[in-house]
């Protein structure tokens, strides 16, 4: 179309600086009378392009235009090209053309100073193909569907209406209208798996409630107290705030904080193994306890021969 094609001459000439009507001609495959004829269409439009004669002749721009300056301060131009530079870790823009394409029409130089990887390491590409899925889902408002694992471990199907991607602590979540539950919930993205995007589309329901502490993903919480040996202070830093930590004279670590309740939250804290000591509440306490004690039971001669070998045993298959 002519108007996509007036931008392309519009890009090349900001990139470029001025360019011959065969060459314009041959990159965009039309004629150079085409060519001419939206030279003419673009300065009609109040755009200053002029023909130059000599070594540096052809096509060119006048000096100092920008396209839509006026709409734009230079602050509001860069914050544009710094967020094109963050979603390139979503894997949202493929790659860096449109930053190059921005950075040209306003003339300035697209600073990397940030560099933001949301991959696991070693991933195989599969989660930036879950984010072009879910991409398509929620921008052309198509259903969704997909197996849920909840706290007790069991999977539902779910069908729902994807509204809105978002990260945080260090997790991705879907936002969506789930038409099981007749409401938004917002779900983890780890937990989801056999992902289908069905050709059914959807009217919105409106912006999902913010993403805002343990209440928008329906966990409840209770307050612990635990103490940390400082051979795993590396990782209480990491993982808590650091208001919630007190460190102890002897070294150790002392975590007050709000927890979630269920498996997931006991089962985080068994993973620290003998570093982590629950003080309260007592209920947690009993029942961590009682889960070494089953760790314990399966290991009741620990230096007896392994009963599957490491050649009969099959490697793990990745989620998919």
């Amino acid at each position: 179309m002519q108007s996509g094609r007036l931008f392309e001459i519009l890009y090349i000439l900001l990139e470029r600086g001025g360019a011959t009507i065969p060459d314009l001609a041959c990159q965009l495959e039309v004629s150079e009378r085409t060519i001419r004829r939206d030279i003419d269409a673009l300065s009609a439009a109040g755009v200053p392009v002029y023909a130059a004669r000599g070594r540096r002749g052809g096509v060119r721009l006048m000096d100092g235009f920008v396209l839509s300056k006026s709409l734009l301060s230079a602050r509001e131009q860069d914050e544009i090209l710094y967020a094109l530079q963050t979603l390139r870790a979503t894997g949202a823009v493929q790659d860096g053309a449109l930053l190059t394409r921005l950075s040209a029409l306003f003339r300035r130089e697209a600073v990397s100073w940030i560099d933001a990887d949301f991959s696991d390491w070693g991933d195989s590409g599969e989660r930036r193909a879950l984010f072009e899925l879910l991409k398509s889902s929620i921008l052309e408002r198509r259903v969704l569907a997909f197996d849920y694992y909840g706290q007790n471990g069991a999977a539902a199907r779910r069908t729902v209406e994807p509204v809105k991607l978002r990260f945080k602590g260090i997790s991705w979540y879907l936002q969506a209208w789930c038409r099981d539950r007749r409401s938004f919930r917002t779900f983890k993205l780890s937990r989801m798996e056999r992902i289908a995007l069905l050709d059914e589309r959807f009217a919105p329901h409106g912006d999902p409630p913010p993403l805002d502490g343990n209440q928008a993903v329906s966990v409840p919480t209770t307050r612990i107290a635990v103490r940390f040996s400082p051979a795993v202070a590396f990782r209480v830093y990491d993982e808590f705030e650091r208001a919630c930590i007190s460190p102890q004279p002897d070294g150790s670590l002392l975590v007050r904080t709000e927890w979630p309740v269920g498996a997931w939250g006991a089962g985080y804290l068994l993973s620290y193994g003998s570093h982590a000591e629950i003080l309260s509440p007592p209920a947690l306490r009993r029942h961590i306890a009682a889960e070494a004690k089953k760790i314990a039971a399966l290991y009741p001669n620990a230096d007896a021969p392994c009963p599957v070998s490491d050649a009969t045993m099959e490697p793990s298959k990745p989620k998919g």
